[in-house]
């Protein structure tokens, strides 16, 4: 607890601009602990001018980093993983302070997922391949097409608060792997694990002006997306947001992960205790604020009452309490606005004729493991992304019944979908509209080197690995003729 002190208290500034922490000339905002309100640290925030700045120093240093060899960069992506994880430990202490993330959580945060990113992005800007096309369009061999790829330029990151580590490290890393510069603005709620890895870029040799980051709030991000320097733009959020970044980025590359609606579906062939396993990771990991999180558990009839029954043994188990606590599984809500809307949706349902059970505090932040029964789909809880420990629980007759109340939904980021049945696995897998169905899996599994993203409006492209590449770089063709005294004919077909 000591260490874990000497790092609250650590001063954080306003903004990283070309290499130098500066204190922001917006003023100040309050970091808390959600578990008991405490202050943690008061930050400094970047103004509309110090954006400027930022969106300046990072344009002013693009073109040289553009031309560093990829190796080179690797390399310096490699220094980043290195240094990332002597320090994972601190951020992940930082992280339970924060956001409230469990310990153990927070560990797998920084250690699995955040630090292998910057290795991984290493890898991929090696292995990013273009490809040289035959020439179709006339009679010759005297042609020759390349396709190649260039960085956008200047590009901002919007990261949220529920892995803020994490989806910065993936974002950060392919960005500035593939020869653009970034203007990075993290949630207000995770300002100093987020300026911690600032400083491990900073000190592994990224080079000033490459990494640019400004904390604030809405205003902040609003500035970056408007810039008519910004190039491109990267964002984690809510639906609504997405929205207006998409409206403003039309003629700009742009990847949006948004909201998700978590159809997880549990036909009558299951094996329900694997699925009851999924279901409480799918619907209390980190207290439900996850976006692939299950927000709507549609179970058929035939394995209901025996669902429901071990489900409701699971969820009374579950240790939940101070998030520091290494045998903690839940910890609190991060912010007043989630919990309002975590109780907004579970006092609609239950004036619609929900039936409620609740395990755990209720304090504070802190919301209890909640199970609704009996529920329909005019409840806001089956129509929004709730984002919250609640689990609504729906009996369903067929998949098809499944699949219709799946598809009603306008979001569609991931599904899970419990059969032992190849067939229905498959049919049903591709009847779901969502960018990915996990099939006897948690909602809450992904690979960080497969794509994702959703469809609807849970987003826009995929990100992960060579997807994120092909989002913050641009294709362009080269068309050489070689010239010389060979003659021939400049028409594929003749013969008019």
């Amino acid at each position: 607890m000591d260490n874990m002190t000497k790092v609250i208290n650590k001063p954080t500034q306003g903004a990283l601009i070309n290499g130098e922490w500066i204190q922001g000339n917006g003023g100040t905002f309050d970091v808390s602990n959600p578990h008991d309100g405490s202050l943690l640290n008061t930050v400094g925030m970047a103004s509309l001018t110090d954006v400027d700045s930022a969106v300046a120093a990072a344009k002013a240093a693009q073109p040289e980093w553009a031309a560093t060899p990829n190796v080179v960069r690797a390399k310096i992506m490699r220094e980043v993983h290195k240094i990332f994880l002597e320090r994972a430990e601190p951020i992940a202490q930082m992280l339970t302070a924060e956001i409230g993330k469990t310990i153990t959580d927070a560990r797998e945060e920084v250690f699995e997922y955040s630090a292998p990113s910057w290795g991984k992005a290493a890898e991929e800007i090696l292995r990013h391949r273009g490809m040289s096309f035959p020439s179709t369009q006339e009679q010759t061999t005297n042609k020759r097409l390349v396709m190649n790829y260039r960085p956008l330029g200047v590009v901002a990151a919007i990261t949220p608060y529920n892995f803020p580590i994490d989806i910065s490290s993936i974002a950060l890393a392919h960005i500035i792997a593939a020869g653009n510069t970034v203007i990075w603005k993290p949630s207000e709620y995770a300002a100093v694990s987020c300026s911690m890895l600032a400083d491990i870029m900073k000190e592994a040799g990224v080079p000033d002006g490459v990494l640019n980051l400004v904390h604030g709030k809405g205003d902040v991000g609003n500035a970056l997306v408007e810039h008519k320097d910004v190039k491109g733009v990267f964002f984690t959020g809510s639906t609504a947001t997405g929205r207006v970044i998409a409206a403003k980025c039309a003629l700009r590359p742009h990847l949006l992960e948004l909201g998700g609606d978590g159809p997880f579906i549990i036909l009558e062939d299951a094996d329900v205790d694997a699925a009851v396993d999924g279901a409480i990771n799918g619907c209390f990991y980190y207290s439900g604020q996850v976006c692939t999180s299950a927000e709507r558990v549609l179970v058929h009839e035939d394995v209901y009452d025996e669902f429901l029954e071990k489900f409701t043994a699971k969820a009374s188990q579950l240790k939940i309490g101070n998030p520091l606590n290494e045998d903690s599984e839940m910890g609190p809500l991060c912010n007043e606005t989630t919990l309002k809307r975590v109780q907004e949706h579970v006092a609609d349902a239950i004036a619609k004729g929900a039936k409620v059970i609740k395990f755990g505090p209720e304090s504070g932040l802190y919301h209890p493991a909640t199970i609704l029964t009996e529920v329909t789909q005019d409840m806001l809880i089956m129509q929004e992304e709730t984002f919250g420990p609640v689990a609504p629980i729906m009996k369903i007759s067929s998949a098809e019944q499944a699949i219709e109340i799946a598809n009603s939904s306008s979001l569609g980021l991931i599904a899970s979908l419990w059969t032992r049945d190849l067939a229905s696995a498959w049919r049903v897998s591709e009847a779901l509209p969502h960018g990915t169905v996990n099939v006897n899996e948690t909602s809450n599994y992904w690979d960080q080197l497969a794509p994702f993203g959703g469809t609807g409006d849970s987003g826009v492209g995929r990100e992960l690995s060579q997807w994120f590449l092909q989002t913050f770089t641009e294709s362009k063709l080269m068309v050489f003729d070689l010239g010389g005294d060979v003659k021939y004919n400049r028409r594929a077909e003749g013969g008019w």
